[in-house]
């Protein structure tokens, strides 16, 4: 894989090409910090005859800038589209910078309930305080030009981008992208590589089936939403769904018996996921929000 740094910052984003039409950067294993400007996810593009398709804006202005300047150094075709996998955070702080280019940003409906929530007003300005400068008075939430239900194909230069929702899952308002011609899945945050996932709120059961439906696909690259570039995909599949299933049966099973969460997560067997990177930050908030679920869905 070619690694092109953009420049000669050590938080510089690196452009890696996935093959003659596709590149993606990757976002560090880390919390968003103003150390690193919140560059915590990936993105990718695809490069045709008849413009750019981007997904995914990154988590600052500046990264998004930074991420445009680079393809215009490969390609002087135009950015026209932008398929957003979701409205999280390290994900859309880098829209406006799209949205002046004229890219038309699409987005499931459903994400407009988090938009134009308290809860993302008060993210973002968390964000401003926490993340200053790359996040500031400036940075706003942006809206997307086409709200989408239902699966859409787009063909742009003899390419077909299978945009199809994928939620409830991660979020309500998950979204992949497929290019059959490529074999290239666009996975956002339903697939982690190397590093536990955020499960938060997920309904990780609706989650768990949407990765059964990707299995189904035929792509030898997969572009996840945080980690390395998969060129193992069912394998990488299979790891996140495995630690969601996981989560599923012992708290589930905790739950269901009564057993106090501390007691529960206490003697569950880690091992198997424990060295994974964010382990120690993500798993027991993600293990104490999936006992609460199993919980609630106790008879």
């Amino acid at each position: 894989m070619l690694l092109l740094p953009l420049n000669v910052s050590a938080q510089s984003l690196q452009l890696q090409q996935l093959n003659a039409q596709a590149w993606m950067v990757q976002g560090e294993s880390a919390l968003g910090t103003a150390a690193n400007r919140n560059n915590i996810s990936n993105a990718a593009f695809v490069v045709t005859s008849e413009g750019v398709l981007v997904f995914d804006a990154l988590g600052s202005p500046a990264l998004a800038e930074e991420l445009i300047a680079a393809i215009g150094r490969i390609t002087p075709q135009p950015i026209r589209k932008l398929v957003l996998s979701h409205y999280h955070a390290d994900h859309v702080y880098g829209l406006q910078a799209f949205k002046a280019l004229g890219a038309e940003v699409i987005a499931h409906e459903q994400g407009r309930t988090y938009l134009y929530s308290e809860t993302a007003a008060l993210r973002l300005q968390a964000s401003r305080e926490q993340l200053k400068p790359w996040i500031n008075e400036q940075t706003r939430l942006v809206p997307a030009d086409r709200w989408i239900a239902g699966p859409l194909t787009l063909t742009l230069g003899g390419l077909d981008f299978q945009i199809m929702p994928v939620g409830p899952s991660h979020t309500p308002e998950d979204l992949v992208v497929y290019v059959p011609q490529l074999k290239l899945l666009l996975a956002g945050d339903l697939v982690f590589r190397g590093r536990i996932p955020f499960v938060g709120q997920a309904d990780s059961g609706r989650w768990i089936v949407a990765l059964d439906r990707l299995l189904g696909f035929d792509a030898e690259l997969i572009v996840p939403g945080h980690g390395p570039l998969s060129t193992t995909a069912r394998a990488d599949l299979q790891l996140t769904r495995d630690y969601l299933a996981y989560l599923r049966q012992t708290m589930g099973a905790a739950a269901r018996e009564m057993e106090p969460f501390d007691e529960a997560y206490a003697r569950t067997d880690w091992s198997r996921f424990e060295k994974l990177p964010l382990f120690g930050a993500a798993n027991r908030i993600n293990a104490y929000n999936t006992y609460l679920l199993m919980e609630q869905a106790r008879p």
